[in-house]
């Protein structure tokens, strides 16, 4: 049997131009989603959080439940409505945005095995941080699901975790980022589609959304830090995560830059290096497909809806009963 070497091709430019893709991809993937809030010790009690995912607003609000302190997290759409929210055994809180999201076992399988390795209340909350850059959604992601770019664009991060023997293991909706496939305890790395992660190494964690807006241009990043220390230690790692993120962030202007004026259409992605791109790319592109099959089935309905109601309409107007009043004739098969 002849065995395909076709390499894997990214999405097209205009997925990261298109307002109308983009409303389609709110549907298709955001909407049917799970996202990072954090670990429980970032909600106090009296101090509400609130967050926004493709348009949807939300707070989650700490209670304390009895004298040990002990808190219940409950997460409630800005409209009123209470969201369906997950917490993990090792203390992150998860959340949906929207009744059409799969349970948190369906849409990420396996990944509460791999939480379980980490306590993450451990590192006390220290910081939090939000902007906006001039790029899509998918632009950022494309930029942490690879480390090629890792070399040249973050030398101080290559210096700890060398390029060369980075992987990326890919599982339904959710990534598992390897420094050095051999030390698989050296830190962890992992991506939630469609746009949070969770990076712990030493003593801090750090946490940032990829958060949508209206403009598929425009992106808003939120990033939440943690550490075991405090002061002068903490400012060094904050130093250091933040110079990181900068790099990133003026790479993905530029490839906005150059996605939105044509310099770059498509491509092909490297089968091995950028193997996390194309498995995250192709989720993408099947939701998205399949959301498109569902709106035109939508669509087709909802068309033979108003057929019936406009013959109905017309049967009335001439005195005749219409044909969904008439009794169904049962069918005949000739044998």
């Amino acid at each position: 049997m002849a065995t395909s070497t076709a390499l894997p091709r990214t999405l097209p430019a205009s997925w990261y131009t298109s307002k109308p893709l983009y409303q389609l991809e709110r549907r298709a993937v955001f909407l049917k989603s799970w996202y990072l809030l954090g670990p429980t010790i970032k909600f106090s009690p009296g101090e509400p959080v609130s967050y926004e995912f493709a348009g949807v607003s939300l707070t989650v609000t700490a209670t304390e439940t009895d004298e040990s302190g002990a808190s219940e997290l409950t997460v409630v759409e800005d409209n009123g409505s209470l969201l369906r929210t997950h917490t993990t055994a090792t203390g992150l809180l998860f959340t949906t945005i929207s009744a059409t999201a799969s349970s948190f076992e369906d849409f990420f399988p396996g990944l509460e095995d791999i939480l379980a390795k980490v306590d993450f209340t451990a590192r006390p909350y220290r910081r939090s941080i939000q902007y906006e850059g001039h790029f899509n959604w998918k632009t950022m992601v494309d930029g942490y699901q690879e480390c090629l770019h890792c070399q040249y664009t973050h030398p101080a991060f290559s210096v700890l975790y060398p390029p060369t023997f980075y992987a990326v293991q890919n599982h339904h909706t959710w990534c598992q980022h390897f420094a050095d496939p051999k030390k698989p305890e050296d830190g962890l790395f992992l991506y939630f589609l469609p746009g949070c992660t969770l990076n712990v190494y030493g003593g801090g964690m750090s946490l940032f959304r990829v958060c949508p807006t209206a403009d598929p241009g425009t992106t808003r990043m939120e990033f939440d830090y943690f550490n075991v220390d405090n002061g002068e230690k903490f400012e060094e790692y904050y130093k250091f995560v933040r110079q990181v993120a900068q790099e990133d962030y003026e790479l993905c202007e530029v490839a906005q830059y150059n996605l939105e004026r044509g310099v770059y259409a498509e491509g092909v992605l490297n089968p091995v290096k950028e193997n996390g791109v194309a498995y995250y790319q192709q989720r993408v592109l099947e939701m998205v497909l399949e959301q498109h099959q569902e709106d035109q089935q939508t669509r087709k309905a909802a068309a033979v809806i108003v057929a019936i109601g406009q013959q109905a309409s017309h049967a009335e107007g001439r005195g005749e009963r219409s044909f969904t009043d008439r009794p169904i004739r049962p069918e005949i098969r000739v044998q």
